[in-house]
């Protein structure tokens, strides 16, 4: 398995023949160092409507003929454009060609602005479990520090956790570090920070503390790439 992270909270996953991309926000982003021409992927998964997670889903969607896995108020509002779509809802879980999705809950909002300035409720915003490849990983998508957290870490073997520390519109950094206590992941990505000033943190620091707390943590850089460790632990 290949992860790749193309900024904020976009990350894309590659196993064998699949490929997958996660809130592909890439033509907009100032940090991004990938061109949407380069992305190929057959699936596009989404946690929820704001544009800095759905910007690129439509023409990424379009470009390689790719379904959209969503939350499904969000599918039906992007169906209009004439893309596929795959709708879940918190709770529920599907089995994929590329491997099994559950939608989590996430403490945040999930809303569209529609071209002349409407703004589309597009249901609730998700999290997602996704089991590719005989790896387990959970992307947090935007969200608050939860107490079923605890209950996600107990009921999985999570391989890589994808976790927000940007504060302000997410947790930060020290929720961030709960969460990973909570989650036992066997290794952590911090995500959705310094896109933007009011998002700026350190996120090599989160990493040491994680460290200092006996958690793997992982600094990725727009454009790097890891292969995972897969976890012992069955669940």
């Amino acid at each position: 398995m290949n992860i790749h992270y193309h900024g904020h909270s976009c990350i894309q996953i590659t196993e064998g023949p699949h490929s997958i991309i996660i809130d592909p926000y890439i033509t907009e982003n100032p940090i991004a160092v990938t061109t949407l021409d380069q992305i190929q992927v057959q699936h596009i998964l989404l946690t929820h409507g704001h544009f800095d997670h759905i910007t690129d889903a439509i023409p990424l969607a379009k470009q390689n003929n790719a379904t959209i896995i969503a939350p499904e108020e969000l599918t039906l509002f992007l169906a209009k454009d004439g893309v596929a779509t795959e709708a879940l809802h918190i709770g529920g879980s599907w089995e994929f060609p590329f491997g099994r999705v559950f939608f989590t809950p996430a403490q945040h909002a999930s809303s569209a602005i529609t071209e002349d300035g409407q703004l589309i409720y597009t249901g609730s915003p998700v999290g997602i479990i996704l089991q590719m490849g005989g790896f387990t990983l959970y992307h947090a998508g935007d969200t608050g520090l939860f107490t079923d957290m605890r209950w996600l870490g107990e009921r999985f073997a999570i391989d890589v956790a994808f976790l927000p520390i940007g504060g302000r519109f997410t947790m930060g950094p020290e929720d961030a570090g709960i969460a990973a206590e909570w989650l036992n992941a066997r290794c952590v990505v911090p995500i959705h920070y310094d896109t933007f000033p009011p998002i700026s943190q350190d996120a090599a620091a989160f990493v040491q503390a994680l460290e200092a707390k006996g958690i793997h943590g992982r600094h990725m850089q727009p454009g790097d790439s890891f292969a995972p460790e897969r976890s012992l632990v069955e669940k």
